[in-house]
């Protein structure tokens, strides 16, 4: 069979469809956007928003926060799980079973970052079992000092059992997770199904690579934090076909589906969560995109380029920029715009990218219940900033 060739141009198109970014908006609201990305990673920095919550409204819109976390907890009952994908992610409650491979690894080793305290798990699971669903606060706290690292005892002992599957996060109160035991939280249906490594590991393979249109080995890998060598086992099972990418390296392989209907339709326009699954993984966001992505939260902040959580700007298929943004009182603050040299490089794209721009923060401030619009600074330097109001101004709702 011959392979398909495809061009770089061809790639970018595919996966921003396949993530939900290029024709009709995902399905099925916010579950049906969980489905189709398979996992949405989670994290503690809030600014607009937390990451979670901006997955979502890139691709669908101003949806309200409150049916955003309805949606992935259901007040507790089985909509989806947080466990370890990507990162720490919510991940559809039907995958339940997809991660059996994980959580059976975690008890072959019999630890992961701390070792368990002899009898602590007796003791959480018959708290659980009487009072639950609990915070780690409500077993016994969470730290046993400042540290980040120094975990009590019960925090120790709740997240071993979370990682081999004993328990579940059933949702997040503000920030805390609320476990429960397995066996109350995961419908019987799933709880009974127990597919071998191999299968697990054919299925998020096959999941990846839809989610992602086209994909390298490393980039399926990536996305549900596999090794390479367990992609290349499982890729032809998981039905992925080959593919070769003009100007590309690596070896590639697509979902045949995303090959079978032509990509077209409505771009979006919006800022992007630096965690969101489009550019979460650096490598890929350079070589699809052309974009060199770095979150400089933990950079020290003489040290940052872009801003404390520089937002990727998306718009007409490509990344443009980014945006530092903050809020003061009830306006939305770009403190830094830097905008990606080609994006302002002619007038016409600099109009184009100061109109998109412009789109993309009244949109989020209205998301987020703010009524102005303030850019504190514009890089490159040479931008106009008359062109920036005025495009801001031309944006402004009515």
């Amino acid at each position: 069979m011959d392979v398909v060739q495809l061009s770089a141009d061809e790639v970018r198109r595919l996966q921003l469809r396949a993530q939900g970014f290029l024709g009709a908006r995902p399905k099925g609201g916010v579950p049906g956007m969980l489905e189709r990305l398979g996992a949405v990673q989670l994290d503690t920095i809030s600014v607009l928003a937390r990451s979670h919550e901006l997955v979502p409204y890139a691709r669908l819109g101003a949806v309200g926060r409150d049916a955003i976390e309805r949606a992935y907890w259901g007040n507790g009952t089985a909509g989806a799980f947080e466990y370890w994908a990507h990162a720490a992610s919510v991940i559809p409650m039907a995958d339940w079973p997809l991660f059996g491979f994980r959580r059976r690894a975690y008890v072959q080793r019999g630890w992961r970052w701390h070792k368990v305290p002899e009898g602590i798990c007796d003791e959480i699971r018959a708290r659980l079992r009487a009072d639950g669903p609990l915070t780690t606060k409500e077993l016994g706290g969470a730290k046993a000092s400042a540290e980040w690292w120094d975990w009590s005892d019960h925090k120790i002992g709740i997240e071993w059992l979370l990682d081999i599957g004993e328990v579940v996060c059933v949702e997040r109160v503000g920030w805390r997770r609320v476990y429960d035991l397995a066996e109350r939280a995961v419908p019987a249906e799933l709880l009974a199904q127990d597919p071998d490594d191999e299968a697990c590991l054919t299925a998020l393979v096959a999941k990846a690579g839809r989610a992602l249109g086209v994909a390298t080995r490393g980039d399926l890998a990536d996305y549900y934090r596999v090794r390479q060598d367990q992609v290349d086992a499982v890729v032809e099972a998981a039905g992925l076909v080959p593919v070769e990418v003009a100007g590309w390296k690596q070896r590639a392989w697509a979902d045949p589906g995303a090959l079978e209907a032509p990509v077209r339709g409505r771009h979006a326009t919006t800022l992007l969560s630096p965690f969101d699954s489009l550019v979460w993984d650096r490598a890929r966001a350079s070589r699809v995109f052309g974009f060199d992505h770095r979150l400089e939260a933990y950079v020290p902040k003489a040290k940052r380029v872009h801003g404390y959580f520089a937002m990727p700007l998306l718009t007409g298929g490509r990344l443009a920029g980014r945006v530092d943004p903050a809020r003061d009182g009830r306006t939305l603050v770009a403190r830094q715009v830097s905008f990606e040299p080609w994006a302002v490089r002619t007038a016409a794209r600099a109009e184009a990218s100061a109109a998109a721009l412009a789109v993309a923060l009244w949109r989020a401030a209205g998301w987020v219940g703010c009524d102005d619009v303030r850019v504190e600074r514009i890089v490159p330097d040479g931008v106009d900033p008359v062109l920036i109001g005025a495009a801001l101004k031309e944006a402004a709702p009515a």
